[in-house]
């Protein structure tokens, strides 16, 4: 073994060594979290999150009280009192793109009449545009294979490009917000033809954005080499970003917006720090792996009709015997909702008309029917009784697909449609001028003598 290796094995052994250090130290007994009654992940017992602040900007409802005992009933997610349902009835029943109108929602409080909405997008539009040179030297010199990581990293470069970064007041923080609203969409696509271009040698296309269309069409055309897309096409990635845009303050991204804005730091940090929430896996990056996991069920189910063989596959992946052996069917059940997501609800019947536009029928099928027999697995296997439904999830990423939107692209328009949540919930936080978010943690481990170096 020569040299190198030698020291390359030394140091992955001395690595290995810290590391079962490292866990054994951090080890807590579980028995403590209940004597303490430490509510884990800000949840009780029955999955209800700890109350931890009050706003006006977005709700989540799944139950209600009946003779103090908690009902769950149909999801519903209401924006500034508006219910999503009808916010999406209201924009589709007129012909138009609804994005624009719910970030207006969102950060003022209610809906605007048409001269407002024309001032905003007049004003919105003006915005997509980034500093000269921004894309050459700090999107095509450093190109990433992880977008979250690229958008993450171009936000926090924006800051040496304001002269007011650190100004906290409510108007500047409104102006960086809007500016990050309407450049979300070139971050993120460039930074993925950037990804195309250096590592995996694909032709290089960078298409500015155009003036007069909606924020779902610039993507799609920006996107894509030839600029062309369909209505159909535009209109349901535009209800995908209207139901992402908010999903009330206790989630994880949001949650972690108001933490870092509590510490009144400036808006590309907080938003940075949401962007690191967004990319995890437990939360925005569920998308990938539902789709993940229908292509294996198409692989490995071969009657995809059979509902017996689909359910005996479905309790594979649930025993860890099949996928990626984590036990969990993606897309399926919620922290909050049990009998339905409203999201998902809306969704699916978009869904449908899409599939058959693009000859899907037949994958449609067998996202419905995993929809439906998924439950019953669950309940078979886990012998739970708590309802679960079809998440978000469940059926976006499947939408990507059939849009032609990349898998590297998936959890980056979830953020392109969040940002306008978190804005609106940073700017809440800021005018509420609450104290810094600190909350407590018990230490449980034994009092200890210090020893001299040489007496260990």
């Amino acid at each position: 073994m020569d040299r190198k290796m030698e020291q390359g094995q030394q140091h992955q052994e001395m690595l290995d060594t810290w590391s079962q250090m490292a866990v054994s130290c951090n080890q807590i007994n579980p028995d403590l979290y209940a004597r303490y009654d430490v509510k884990r992940g800000l949840r009780d017992i029955n999955g209800k999150g700890v109350l931890a602040g009050l706003t006006t900007i977005g709700e989540v409802h799944s139950y209600i009280i009946d003779e103090g005992e908690m009902v769950p009933v149909p999801g519903r997610l209401i924006y500034r009192g508006y219910d999503i349902e009808d916010l999406v009835q209201g924009f589709q029943k007129d012909g138009r793109f609804g994005f624009e109108e719910t970030a207006y929602l969102l950060l003022f409080g209610d809906l605007p009449d048409k001269a407002h909405l024309e001032s905003f997008n007049k004003e919105l539009y003006s915005m997509r545009k980034l500093p000269e040179d921004f894309v050459r030297d700090m999107i095509m010199k450093a190109p990433s294979r992880d977008m979250m990581n690229v958008l993450a990293r171009s936000v926090l470069a924006l800051y040496s490009f304001d002269e007011r970064a650190d100004d906290c007041s409510i108007p500047n923080v409104l102006r960086q917000s809007m500016q990050l609203i309407a450049t979300f969409p070139l971050l993120a696509v460039y930074g993925y033809q950037a990804y195309q271009h250096y590592h995996e040698n694909r032709s290089l296309f960078i298409h500015p954005p155009h003036a007069e269309l909606s924020t779902a069409e610039n993507i799609l055309h920006m996107l894509r080499p030839d600029n062309q897309y369909t209505q159909l096409e535009a209109d349901l990635l535009d209800m995908a970003l209207v139901l992402h845009a908010e999903h009330g303050g206790g989630n994880n991204s949001t949650f972690t917006t108001r933490v870092i804005t509590s510490s009144m730091t400036d808006t590309y940090s907080a938003i940075a720090a949401a962007l690191g929430s967004l990319k995890g896996p437990r939360h925005g990056g569920a998308n990938i792996k539902v789709v993940e996991m229908l292509e294996d069920i198409k692989s490995n189910v071969q009657h995809w009709e059979d509902e017996g063989e689909l359910q005996a596959y479905l309790e594979k992946i649930l025993n860890k015997e099949a996928f990626d052996r984590s036990g969990l069917i993606y897309g399926i059940g919620h922290a909050v909702y049990s009998i339905s997501d409203p999201r998902a609800v809306i969704f699916k019947r978009s869904v449908e008309e899409l599939a058959k536009a693009k000859g899907l029928s037949e994958e449609f099928e067998l996202f419905a029917r995993v929809e439906r027999l998924a439950p019953e697995a669950i309940a078979q296997v886990r012998k739970m009784y708590k309802g679960v439904s079809a998440n978000v999830d469940f059926y976006s990423g499947f939408v990507y697909r059939m849009l032609g939107i990349p898998d590297e692209l998936f959890t980056p328009i979830f953020a392109i449609a969040r940002i306008a949540g978190w804005s609106a919930h940073r700017i809440e936080e800021l005018v509420g001028n609450g104290k810094i978010i600190r909350p407590a943690y018990k230490s449980v481990v034994r009092k200890k003598a210090y020893v001299p170096l040489e007496q260990r």
